[in-house]
């Protein structure tokens, strides 16, 4: 309760002056208390025995009663009286507050309610006294959410609730924790008191990786998750039975993530061809026992290439291949024993079938016809006459001669009629077209005379 003083009259916390100094002189002073109608002092005398009332006069018109150490059955209203015929008073009222408190008459039986299995039900009971009348809620630590579960199933996810009492149907693990009631009725401070739920179920691990692989002679991390309540008792050991303590070869971890989660780590160092198998990882409480199953693998990792330097080469500038060229007859393919087609080859005979052709020239002969000159100087008749070095066919013949001589070989410059790109060999096979068109010309003119000389 708070502590200090407090003086009803004129509504205020020191209150009860009389200020008629002339009256004052003749008449006693009485301080009374209302409800109870008990006189507390008559001027300067305390009429109670309560060390804790006092009554001070300034010598002239003003008398105060000063309450030290309130208590609340200080409550109440005071009177100050002068003994004057008829009688006068001033009244006051005193209001003691008193901040909230949280009663422990039922902390053993709310600790006992705390405490249930899994699917029970948990009750918390929170009474608090305060004048005025304080308010109790209730919230989780750490601002996490109330899940409240109706008998239907239904739940409700809220973050205080209200009332004197909370009530945890089919509590779960995750409802596990602390509870706050806060008490507060305005006047500081609030007060609150935390509550502990404890829900207990059996043991539930989970292998963080049920296959795990790993090469020789490396460390490798095995791990599991544990869920249980109360506390268990947890561990590792091999497929046969053989329990793992922590040393050189095993390095064991367990770690709590929470009120009921527990992480275990299992570190298996230089691993070699007996270390690989199944693991397994256990947990134990008063509920229940449970295990989980790792198996460890070898894992074969390519063979590491044997490298060797390799030496520097220069890189150097690839000349141009030369075109080779080839000679009538039996060329380079035809040494290879088939009749190869060579481009150059194709072109150069073209071009000396043209030029051989262009050469042709006609002549006026005399009674045995006319004449075309060859190349070679080699005559072709027409009509009745022959020529030197031709044979005749019928009235008159014509044959190409045969060029018996082999053509001069191709020197190993580059001839100016050799394709380099496209315009040269455009260039080649216009030629070829005009020359075609002389010769036809002069066919032409061959055959008119012809018929002019039988006419």
């Amino acid at each position: 309760m708070p502590k200090g003083s407090s003086v009803p009259g004129n509504n205020g916390p020191e209150s009860g002056e009389q200020r008629n100094g002339a009256r004052a002189a003749c008449h006693l002073v009485a301080w009374i208390k209302s409800d109870s109608k008990a006189i507390l002092a008559i001027h300067t005398h305390m009429v109670a025995l309560n060390p804790r009332l006092s009554v001070t006069h300034n010598g002239h018109n003003t008398w105060k009663l000063h309450i030290s150490h309130v208590q609340l059955n200080d409550s109440g209203s005071y009177m100050c009286q002068v003994n004057t015929d008829p009688m006068r008073h001033q009244s006051g009222n005193l209001d003691v507050v008193v901040p909230p408190d949280i009663l422990n008459e039922h902390e053993m039986n709310s600790l006992e309610g705390g405490v249930a299995n899994e699917g029970g039900n948990v009750q918390l009971m929170c009474q608090a006294t305060g004048v005025p009348e304080p308010t109790v809620q209730w919230k989780r630590e750490n601002g996490k959410d109330i899940v409240v579960r109706t008998e239907g199933r239904e739940k409700q996810v809220v973050k205080l609730v209200e009332g004197e009492r909370l009530v945890l149907n089919q509590v779960q693990r995750t409802d596990m924790g602390g509870y706050l009631c806060i008490a507060s009725n305005g006047v500081p401070p609030s007060v609150s008191k935390r509550f502990d739920v404890q829900v207990n179920f059996p043991p539930n691990v989970k292998a963080g990786n049920q296959l795990v692989a790993a090469p020789v002679e490396s460390h490798v991390l095995l791990t599991c998750i544990v869920e249980a309540f109360p506390t268990p008792l947890n561990g590792w050991h091999k497929h046969d039975g053989m329990k793992l303590y922590e040393g050189e070869k095993y390095t064991i971890m367990e770690e709590k993530l929470n009120a009921y989660t527990w992480q275990l780590n299992l570190t298996v160092k230089n691993l070699h061809k007996g270390d690989f198998g199944p693991y397994i990882c256990s947990s134990i409480n008063a509920l229940g026992k449970s295990d989980a199953r790792i198996r460890l693998q070898e894992l074969h990792l390519p063979p590491k290439p044997t490298t060797t330097p390799t030496p520097y080469v220069p890189s150097t500038v690839k000349q141009p291949r030369r075109k080779q060229h080839y000679s009538h007859g039996k060329g380079h393919d035809a040494g290879k024993g088939g009749n190869g087609f060579s481009r150059d080859t194709y072109i150069n005979n073209h071009i000396q079938e043209n030029d051989y052709l262009g050469s042709l020239s006609v002549h006026e002969g005399g009674p045995g016809g006319n004449q075309m000159i060859g190349p070679n100087g080699a005559t072709m008749g027409t009509g009745n006459g022959l020529g030197a070095g031709a044979a005749g066919n019928g009235n008159g013949g014509l044959e190409k001669p045969r060029n018996t001589q082999m053509p001069a070989p191709i020197p190993s410059r580059q001839p100016h009629w050799i394709l380099n790109n496209k315009s040269h060999a455009v260039d080649i096979f216009s030629r070829r077209r005009t020359v075609a068109f002389v010769s036809c010309c002069l066919l032409m003119i061959y055959g008119l005379l012809m018929l002019l000389t039988f006419t």
